[in-house]
């Protein structure tokens, strides 16, 4: 297991402070029980003390803080709908829901990392891992003292996984891996992956794939834009041995994959808002603090006209997770449910941080405001896990009856 921790040589920068206030303005505490109203409290007071006093520095210097693993899960960030048992805690969809809402509040990547923990490698291990697995790997995920990565997509296939081409052969007392997966969030610093890769016969599994494995290796992605404080990376597989106990095998085909990614999409749907509530919030401010022609801005037409459009989608979308939410602890929610969720969010996060940047004018493009990271951020947040067009058919296939797909 790789040991976690900062760089020496880094030198972290505390120069944010976080005003952040939460606009309920219709009420919504109400839908909420005291255990939500307490996690999310205890979530936020986190951020406000953990990420967003150094995200811009992090952001800027493209450093992913590896030492917030195990905050985050001494704090129960990490698999919280996992059983107790096996190291989770045990809440319901809401919880979990307001939990990526308010690490998203702090940075995408910040919710990244926690995302995938939790829904895009514990989930599957406890959905479809044996009793071994899961004493094995869920205990020391749920604390942080492990990092695991979601390995799915491919260079040649992201919208269209079910052609991946990761392969792996049975050799009698292991597996043979072979492939590459890529855009894998954790990726450089994961402990284990699951990974997807079809058999022979050309049926989708999941392994799990641990560091250390003669022929693994994990690269970093660099140079990107989106995500500065999260860490992106391959895995690539070079007749990888694999032991048969790592096979997970409680579901198999595109199916199992997937489930997996609508616990995720569901996370992302709750999370997108956060980056929105802190937008708007700082717009908000800025607009009762900037005085031009002889008044705060937010005495203008135009900004009140942004600060109500913004409020509004805002409260229309937290609806719309809660019902869903709700629907998930009732084990009804379905693929397009979520869709329509993450879509929704992710769009309406995209607006208001941009229209949260025009009333910040020029200053809006500093690291001293979160618009333009966030604004960045979100830009591969509507590409991930199902791009907004994706959701959009996934929609459409089950309004009309017609797969566009195909």
């Amino acid at each position: 297991m790789s040991k976690i921790s900062s760089p020496s040589n880094h030198q972290i920068v505390n120069n944010q402070q976080d005003h952040f206030e939460s606009s309920d303005y219709y009420q919504l505490d109400d839908l909420l029980t005291e255990e939500h109203i307490m996690i999310r409290s205890s979530i936020r007071d986190f951020v406000k003390k953990e990420i967003t006093p150094f995200i811009e520095d992090w952001a800027q210097k493209n450093y992913f803080p590896n030492e917030i693993v195990s905050k985050f899960g001494k704090i129960g960030a990490f698999g919280p709908t996992v059983p107790v048992r096996y190291g989770g805690g045990g809440l319901d969809y809401i919880s979990y829901g307001l939990i990526m809402q308010e690490i998203e509040r702090g940075d995408s990547g910040m919710r990244s990392t926690a995302s995938v923990q939790g829904s895009l490698v514990m989930y599957p291990i406890n959905a479809y891992g044996s009793e071994e697995q899961k004493k094995k790997y869920l205990p020391k995920l749920a604390s942080g003292k492990m990092l695991g990565c979601f390995g799915l997509t491919e260079a040649n296939h992201g919208s269209n996984p079910s052609e991946m081409e990761t392969r792996f052969e049975d050799k009698g007392d292991h597996y043979l891996l072979n492939g590459a997966k890529m855009w894998i969030s954790n990726a450089p610093y994961s402990d284990i992956a699951v990974v997807w890769a079809k058999d022979e016969k050309g049926r989708i599994h999941g392994l799990i794939v641990e560091r250390g494995m003669e022929g693994f290796t994990t690269p970093e992605t660099h140079g990107k834009w989106s995500l500065r404080a999260s860490c992106t990376g391959e895995l690539v597989f070079s007749d990888v041995k694999v032991p048969k106990e790592n096979l997970l095998k409680g579901k198999d085909g595109l199916g199992a994959p997937m489930k997996c990614l609508d616990s995720a999409r569901y996370g992302i749907a709750w999370g997108a808002i956060g980056a929105a509530m802190d937008c708007y919030d700082a717009a908000r401010r800025y607009s009762l603090e900037r005085i031009q022609f002889g008044k705060p801005i937010g005495a203008f037409q135009l900004i009140q006209k942004k600060l109500a459009e913004m409020l509004t989608e805002i409260t229309k979308a937290q609806l719309l997770n809660w019902k869903l939410g709700l629907l998930m602890d009732q084990g009804k929610a379905t693929t397009p449910q979520i869709s329509m969720a993450k879509r929704n969010s992710v769009e309406t996060a995209l607006n208001v941080a941009r229209e949260s940047r025009q009333i910040h004018g020029g200053m809006g493009i500093t690291g001293d405001f979160p618009m333009m990271r966030h604004m960045m951020n979100l830009e591969s947040v509507v590409t991930y896990e199902g791009t907004h067009d994706i959701h959009l058919l996934i929609l459409g296939a089950d309004i009309t009856g017609i797969n566009a797909f195909s």
